[in-house]
């Protein structure tokens, strides 16, 4: 009997080991010096309710000291933006890709599988290209919600750095905003440091 129990804690054991495995935070690679990051979304990474010089991605290249491309399109949906990336991609050739959109299509109610299915074509055409991904979620439409929940899904799925309640947390702070859905300078510079810690902390930057 002793045996047994021993032979279940080790298998336990084991287990809980692999477990733990799986859950390890993904990591990035450095972005070198001269490499660019593309900034890829709707209004919130064009920046509307501020200027272009107090965008995150303005923000974002001086933190950093890397170029970053604003590739933000007001009141795009991911269905048009899975059109538009691979295009962007091909052209600008970034290391690393910050992957902001699904807050239109959430305010449209769209089917979260659909966001979900064109979020994933981007992700997986910037993978295929060797282009690292970091995705920033966005909440459902409730003033209280976190991250929908199918950005946590896709983080998994393709083993994402995920930035999760970032833009909820914001938003649920009138400061930071300069109307219900957009952001102020002051909102987008927290945005940018936010980001910019992330990539520390994830090894993409020194």
């Amino acid at each position: 009997m002793r045996w047994k129990n021993r032979t279940i804690l080790t298998i336990l054991l084991i287990l809980a080991l692999v477990t733990l495995g799986g859950c390890e935070r993904a990591q990035l690679e450095k972005v070198s010096a001269d490499g660019t990051i593309l900034a890829f979304g709707d209004s919130l990474t064009l920046g509307v309710g501020a200027t272009a010089a107090t965008s995150y991605p303005s923000i974002l290249a001086q933190l950093c000291d890397r170029p970053v491309v604003n590739g933000g399109v007001s009141g795009e949906t991911t269905t048009l933006g899975a059109k538009r990336l691979p295009q962007l991609l091909d052209k600008i050739q970034p290391e690393l890709l910050l992957l902001l959109e699904g807050g239109n299509d959430i305010l449209r109610n769209t089917d979260p599988a659909q966001i979900k299915h064109n979020l994933a074509t981007m992700i997986e055409y910037a993978q295929s290209m060797g282009i690292q991904v970091v995705l920033i979620a966005v909440p459902e439409k409730n003033l209280f919600s976190s991250q929908a929940l199918f950005y946590s899904e896709l983080a998994d799925n393709y083993h994402l750095v995920l930035i999760d309640d970032l833009i909820a947390d914001l938003l649920r702070t009138p400061t930071y905003k300069s109307d219900a859905i957009h952001f102020n300078a002051q909102g987008y510079r927290v945005l940018a440091e936010q980001i910019y810690s992330v990539l520390k902390e994830h090894g993409a930057l020194p």
